[in-house]
């Protein structure tokens, strides 16, 4: 699965401008820099995994909302993902995002 940055981009703006956030504060919120933020709208940058978590934690939403454009509200399960990812190091996360990329391609 190929992910398109400029669809996940814009989704993010989508939904911090629901949440009615600059870009200003919603990079507070995440920890990253407002210029970070504007570059991962404008798909100058490809946020990380964690940034992705961090950033659909923020706006109360799932990644998924971000990456193929549906949220899943009724499962809170992933917070509790989110919350155990951010202690990793680099390569744990990169590790972890090749395991969810493998998941993810997997019919169950």
């Amino acid at each position: 699965m190929d992910l398109d940055y400029k669809q996940i981009g814009q989704r993010i703006a989508r939904c911090r401008k629901k949440a009615g956030l600059t870009q200003a504060a919603l990079s507070e919120m995440v920890d990253i820099s407002p210029t970070y933020m504007s570059s991962i709208e404008r798909a100058v940058s490809i946020p990380s995994t964690e940034v992705i978590m961090r950033l659909a934690i923020a706006l109360d939403t799932t990644p998924d909302e971000f990456l193929v454009g549906t949220a899943r509200h009724e499962d809170a399960a992933w917070r509790d993902v989110a919350e155990r990812l951010r202690p990793l190091t680099p390569g744990q996360l990169r590790l972890a995002e090749q395991f969810l990329q493998w998941v993810a391609q997997q019919e169950l």
